[in-house]
This record gives C-alpha cells, structure tokens and sequence, in this order.
C-alpha cells in the first residue's frame, strides 16, 4: 500500500498465508502453477502467434484533449463488486501474489530508507511498486520480460512457455487484493476505504502504443490515460502540465512535479494511487492539539479522537506493544509502538524479521483511546532509481524490449510510483510521551521535527484472502 516518520513503507502489507499445494501423487507441480501459462494457453498463444495479425495500435491524444474525471466511489463500487464471485483459485493467487509483492516490497523498502534522509522518511506502497514491475513485464519481450519475472520472484527455469507468468494472471491477482482491502464487513461496517488506482502514459508525439497492451492494463489500473505531449524540447514544461492534467482529472494535490526528465525519452511510465480512509467512531477534536514528535518536541496540529475495544499486546521481551485497528471487513492497522524512545530503530528492524502472524495471536481485547492528527502523506519515487539501487540500472533503460507496449523506438524515461497514502480524515502512529502510551500519528510538519519522529513505526495488514 511508513511513518510516524514516515515508515509507511510496510504500511499496507498483506498478511498472507501459503496455499498448501498437494502433491500426494508426486506429479510435479510448479510453486506458481497458478500464476504461468497452462499448457493449453501455451498451445493457444503457440496457434495465435502463427494465425494473428499483428495486434492494433492507436496514437494518444495531445494532453489537453478534455478528459471526464476520475470518480473515486466508482471505482471503489467496482474493487467491492469483483470479490463477491471468487473461486478458490482466485484466492490462492491472491496469496500466491500477495507473497511476492510482500518480498520484493521489503527488500525495496529497506533500500529506498538507507537513501532517504533523516527528514523526509520512507513511504513505499509494495502493491504499487509491484504493480507497475508487473504491468511493465505484461508489455516485455525477452530478455526483459525474463529479468523482470525473475525481478518479481519468479524463476524461468527452463524458459519454456509453461515456467513464464502470466502478466493477466498477476494483474487479475492484485485486482482481487485491492477488492479484498476495500470490501465493507456487512450494513453497519467499520471505516470507508477508497482506493484508487490511475496509470498515466505520457508519449512523444506520433509514438503508437499497442491496443492490447493498455487494455491489459485494466485490472491493475482501471483508469489508464494515454496522452501525448512534448518531452523533448522543454522537459520541465512537460513535467509541469503532466501535473496540471493529473490534478485536473484526479482532484488530488501534486506537490511535486516530475523532475529530471530525460529529453530522448518517448515514455513516461507513472503510476498515481491514492488510498483513503475514515475510522468509524473518530470525531475531530476543537482547534489544534499538541501532538508529541518525541518526549521533548512538539507540534500543533488538527487532531482526530476516538475509543474502542481493540485487540492490543504489550511484548515485554521485545519493548514493544501492538494494536490491530480494523479498517473494513479484510483490511486493519497494525500499530507498533516501542516503550521507550531510545528503542525506535531496534523496533524498525523487528519489523523486517519478526513474523507479523505469531504476533497477531498474542492479541486480546482491550479498551483504548486513540488520538491522531488529521493527516496526508505524499510519496513520489523513480522506479528507475530504485533498480540502479538493485544493481539493475539498465533493465529499464535503453536496451529493454517493450515490444508489447509499442512498436516504435521506445525509451523509457521517469517511472514514477506516486501514493498518497491515507487521506486526510485520519492517522497511524504511536508513541510514548512522557512515560504515557500516547497513540497517534505525526503530521506533515512534525516529520521534520527529527529521527525519533522518523523512525517511529507504522506496520499495517491486509487483506485476508483465505477460506471465508
């Protein structure tokens, strides 16, 4: 899908358990049977490859072209409706997918952290990240689209047709996940979730994209804009009315515009989510309330408030304790708070480490007040950059084969994963002021405020995906 401070990294995790896969006649199974090709899709792609003309192209239109805007509850109504039909297998993909995206977003996470400054924290959605890997690989070619499955956790093997995913498969799969996590628990419900997922691409004039490409990418990102601008002579003016147009259609503020792009580029790859919530039961409290960065520093903020019987644990060994606040019928918060200040960043490494599932079992009812700030949190990251972290700076570059996105001389420029992670209706943070457990979360002015603020820890969880 963090901070206090801001490790909102881990923040939307999906805690999901492995699908058993029996294999009581010894016939080999593939570990990701549901996630490649079958042998009879095999087959069929073998027979259409052969029969198929070549797949249809469209040229986007210019940037200003009027575009309707987005309609966020649409969306939401159409995540909700998706998962009222599923069969097992779908939920066994969930998981499966759910596993791979959880792996590589921690294992970017933690890179993305060690580059980011005391100041400005770490926020990485790994649904987002893996999303836009995956939607990239659905428009790859080899040797790219083979980097790009091993990249997401899935060996070629032998680079038969049968051992290769299937990008629909994958995509379908973190489809149902976004359904699960924004599905209501019954007529009375918890809170409202909203999450919206927009893909822009941004090409040079006259550059074609292929048809099936970008329907393909509609499980994932169920508005996708292609528009057309120039990139080359004036990139920062590009830039700017890319976020002109993303705000027009979206409503959503756009701090920051892209920056750095390359003039030689004829694709901008941005993915733009924005994840909101409203916890049942909270109200806001008068004017503006002090809100504890650390036992010595504050800062004045809007303040929500509310109180609840939640599940909570206090582990002693670790110096830490735990809330789980549910969010919608799949879907919650896991609050991780440390006891005392100086053990911030060992709590933050327990999180890398510790099974979150052994310590949702320790969990049992308690009676708690729960006092946040109002709160927005904006992320913007190059993915581009966070490959060269990985020591695969060229996998997107120059030489990637992006056959299936276009035809034409195609180079990749910005790939932007924008998130703004949780609306501002409500918060997630804890930390201990004063000797008294104060549950809460730092708002925008308080993340400058230094590294216990930073290094506070927000772990979240969803969505279940097992047997109902």
């Amino acid at each position: 899908m963090a901070a206090a401070g801001v490790s909102l990294g881990a923040t939307v995790l999906c805690l999901l358990a492995w699908a058993g896969l029996a294999a009581a006649d010894r016939v080999y199974i593939h570990p990701f049977h549901l996630l490649v090709y079958s042998k009879s899709s095999c087959e069929q792609l073998e027979k259409s490859s052969a029969e198929t003309p070549k797949a249809l192209t469209f040229t986007p239109v210019p940037i200003q072209a009027k575009t309707s805007p987005v309609d966020e509850e649409a969306l939401r109504e159409q995540l909700a409706l998706a998962t009222e039909k599923l069969q097992e297998d779908d939920r066994m993909r969930a998981a499966k997918v759910g596993m791979m995206l959880n792996f590589l977003g921690f294992h970017m996470y933690r890179m993305l952290s060690e580059s980011c400054s005391t100041a400005s924290g770490t926020v990485l959605s790994p649904t987002t990240l893996f999303g836009t890997l995956a939607s990239l690989y659905l428009g790859a070619l080899d040797p790219t689209a083979s980097r790009l499955q091993a990249f997401l956790g899935v060996p070629g093997e032998d680079q038969g047709c049968t051992s290769r995913l299937d990008g629909h498969k994958v995509l379908s799969a973190l489809h149902t996940i976004q359904g699960l996590l924004v599905a209501q628990g019954g007529a009375g419900g918890q809170s409202t979730l909203l999450l919206s997922t927009v893909l822009g691409l941004f090409t040079a004039p006259g550059l074609r994209l292929k048809q099936p490409f970008v329907r393909g990418l509609a499980p994932f990102a169920p508005v996708t804009l292609p528009r057309s601008l120039d990139l080359s002579t004036d990139p920062d003016l590009a830039a700017e009315k890319i976020n002109r147009f993303m705000q027009a259609v979206t409503g959503w503020k756009m701090d920051r515009p892209v920056s750095g792009v390359s003039p030689d580029s004829t694709l901008l790859f941005n993915t733009y989510v924005h994840f909101q919530g409203k916890l049942k039961g909270f109200s806001l409290l008068p004017g503006l309330q002090d809100f504890w960065v650390d036992n010595a520093t504050s800062v004045s903020v809007p303040m929500i408030s509310g109180t609840g019987t939640f599940q909570h644990w206090s582990d002693a060994q670790n110096n830490l304790s735990l809330t789980r606040v549910p969010l919608s019928k799949n879907a919650c918060l896991l609050l991780v708070q440390p006891h005392g200040a100086s053990d911030l960043q060992q709590v933050e490494a327990l999180t890398f480490q510790h099974n979150f599932l052994t310590w949702l079992k320790n969990l049992s009812p308690r009676a708690i007040r729960l006092t946040m700030p109002q709160l927005t949190l904006r992320a913007s990251y190059d993915l581009q950059d966070l490959l060269a972290q990985a020591k695969l700076p060229t996998l997107l570059g120059a030489e990637a084969n992006l056959g299936k996105i276009s035809e034409d001389n195609l180079r990749v420029g910005k790939v932007l994963c924008r998130r703004c992670l949780f609306g501002p209706e409500w918060i997630l943070c804890v930390h201990r002021v004063g000797g008294v457990d104060s549950w809460g979360m730092e708002g925008a002015s308080g993340r400058q405020a230094g590294e216990e603020g930073r290094k506070a820890w927000l772990g979240g969880c969803a969505p279940r995906v097992g047997k109902k």
